[in-house]
């Protein structure tokens, strides 16, 4: 099932769902009018069956970043303070809605991940990669700091040093650089990101969905530096449940002559 959305698609495939940023002929440059729509269609998955989200980008790049119109005219130079701050609050919306699910989310990756499109890409759990993916963040460059929540995310996936180089510097950084910052999470061949993310999505929706998402929510609060959690109250939880006690007992079955 597809279901469009201007310049944000929707596409149902089982406990896959894919979101696409749709503006191709502009590189998929980010406006506020997308950003709604993004946040729109993450909150509709959000509340789906769905296991895995995956986040991609339609044409030749994953996003160019904001697109410069935006900082020429619109809502964000506009006089009324309060509207032009819900502008530039909407990409941190739009990072900590993705974010906040409690489905797998996998960015899918290639040609040019600009800015923006940077801190959306940290705002999944997951990253695949074209090999000639190039990464940029300049927003420096244009005389602005990184927001969106964008530095707490990148310190979090690469480190302060890290972080503070290719923001201060705005360079542009390849995928094998990304993949060695540890921001990566797999490089493949140009043109099979998509498809390995999608292999991805298809190993993790076949396993139960409680220890994957108990996963997903204790890592979220190891990072937030919560060490006080009980991961008994966790595993008893998995024993009580039907799908992860289906699964349990097919492997245990796998087994029950010996190893």
């Amino acid at each position: 099932m597809s279901d469009a959305t201007g310049r944000v698609t929707v596409e149902v495939e089982g406990s896959i769902t894919t979101i696409s940023l749709n503006r191709p002929q502009r590189l998929n440059a980010i406006t506020l009018t997308m950003l709604a729509e993004l946040e729109g269609a993450a909150r509709l998955v959000a509340g789906s069956d769905a296991r895995v989200m995956i986040l991609r980008g339609n044409g030749p790049s994953f996003t160019a970043g904001m697109d410069i119109d935006a900082l020429r005219s619109g809502p964000l130079l506009q006089r009324d303070g309060e509207l032009r701050y819900d502008a530039a609050q909407l990409g941190g919306s739009v990072a900590a809605a993705i974010e906040g699910m409690a489905q797998v989310t996998i960015a899918a990756l290639h040609g040019s991940v600009v800015g923006g499109g940077v801190v959306l890409a940290a705002a999944c759990d997951l990253r695949v990669s074209d090999v000639s993916t190039v990464f940029s963040i300049p927003e420096v460059d244009v005389g602005i700091p990184l927001a969106w929540g964008g530095l707490e995310r990148l310190v979090r996936e690469m480190g302060p040093a890290r972080t503070k180089e290719l923001v201060m510097t705005g360079r542009r950084f390849t995928a094998a650089e990304a993949l060695s910052f540890g921001f990566l999470t797999t490089v493949v061949d140009d043109g099979d990101a998509y498809g390995e993310a999608r292999r991805l999505a298809t190993t993790i929706s076949s396993k139960a969905r409680f220890p994957i998402t108990t996963t997903k929510r204790h890592v979220a609060e190891i990072l937030d530096g919560d060490m006080t959690r009980d991961d008994t109250l966790g595993l008893l939880a998995a024993m009580e449940d039907e799908e992860s006690s289906e699964i349990r007992h097919a492997y245990l079955e796998r087994f029950s002559d010996g190893p």
